[in-house]
């Protein structure tokens, strides 16, 4: 199996170089200037599980051809439209795009583009940046990669897949249900993100101030009440084991949204918040909690804008 890694930042630089060092046909799309920075140093990885060096396989947009049998888009939220373009120019009659972006609007954008059956459903779990030099450094030692039909079936593709991306170094499953799964992670990254770009603080100081704990639990019942509103039943062990994760005084937790927001980068507001805002709208259910964090957002977008 050939397989395109759209992006060698934090998910696709990790993914994509554990493949790699597991001896797997992995290839990188990647901006000219980052191509050239990593065919002079290669990519480098620190991490919990063990810290290794590739000299990876590169491609730029202009060098792209099609040939891939599976196409993994690690961009931003904010960079799929512009990646779109490229990107077509790998997928064939076969391919499987695997995009692990965040929130689900990037679903229906690329079912769209290549249609409903070349998209195959796929969640990320871990806790990596891109380092001053260009490496990638994993934060945390869980390192997780779910795949699956969106429709929940069984297929040769899917197991075909697994077979690539097992005994990689990561751990990998083929899921069940990987619709649910994209929404599971939307819930909870919705919140987390939230409350810490309005709080401009982590889990444990906002859990620690007065109120901090009612806010977090009546901003996640307004993001539970949106996906149910949508469609998607949360069990009571999923709810219960979020709740418990997002107020705990004790947690350095904050969300990779808030560390690009703190660092005065570009955010994915729109797609883990504003998308759910939208749909709140929609539906008809009051999110007080959720569009004041889309307008505070908004503003620090706004500035960027035109200080850009």
């Amino acid at each position: 199996m050939r397989l395109l890694v759209v992006g060698a930042g934090a998910t696709g630089g990790y993914f994509g170089g554990r493949l790699a060092q597991h001896g797997r046909d992995v290839t990188f799309l990647v901006r000219p200037a980052r191509a050239a920075l990593m065919r002079e140093r290669g990519l480098s990885v620190t991490s919990p599980h063990g810290d290794f060096q590739i000299a990876p396989q590169l491609v730029t947009a202009a060098e792209l051809t099609p040939g891939y049998d599976a196409v993994l888009i690690a961009v931003k939220a904010y960079s799929l439209a512009q990646v779109l373009p490229e990107v077509a120019k790998a997928i064939g009659p076969q391919t499987m795009v695997l995009p692990v972006l965040n929130g689900m609007r990037h679903i229906e954008a690329l079912q769209q583009q290549f249609g409903a059956e070349a998209v195959v459903g796929c969640v990320c779990r871990i806790a990596a940046t891109v380092t001053a030099e260009g490496g990638i450094a994993q934060l945390a030692k869980f390192h997780e990669l779910s795949y699956g039909e969106l429709s929940g079936a069984a297929s040769p593709r899917v197991a075909a897949l697994h077979d690539f991306m097992s005994g990689a170094g990561f751990d990998a499953r083929i899921a069940a249900d990987i619709a649910h799964e994209l929404w599971e992670k939307w819930v909870f990254l919705a919140t987390l993100g939230g409350v810490n770009c309005l709080m401009h603080a982590s889990i444990g100081e906002i859990a620690r101030a007065d109120g901090g704990i009612a806010f977090i639990n009546g901003f996640l019942d307004e993001v539970l009440a949106v996906v149910s509103a949508e469609g998607a039943v949360m069990t009571d062990a999923f709810i219960a084991r979020t709740r418990a994760g997002v107020t705990d005084p004790t947690s350095s937790l904050t969300s990779s949204m808030y560390r690009d927001f703190s660092a005065g980068g570009q955010i994915e507001a729109d797609q883990i918040l504003g998308d759910l805002a939208i749909r709140a709208r929609a539906r008809g259910v009051a999110t007080p909690r959720l569009d004041a964090v889309c307008a505070h957002l908004a503003i620090y977008q706004g500035r960027q804008s035109k200080n850009a």
